[in-house]
């Protein structure tokens, strides 16, 4: 039974860092796609126009 208990901590706590990992990288890439939105909508704005 400890052997199967142990088992159980071990696969929750990979699984925990996993979810972890997941959620920083997600976070990252929110961020970036928010950036990267930002210098599009400047680029658009600070476009010269030929007249």
């Amino acid at each position: 039974m400890n052997s199967l208990l142990y088992t159980i901590a071990v696969i929750l706590v990979i699984c925990w860092a996993i979810g972890f990992f997941f959620t920083a990288i997600g976070s990252i890439i929110h961020l970036l796609l928010v950036i990267a939105i930002i210098m599009i909508v400047l680029k658009v704005l600070r476009k010269p126009t030929a007249v």
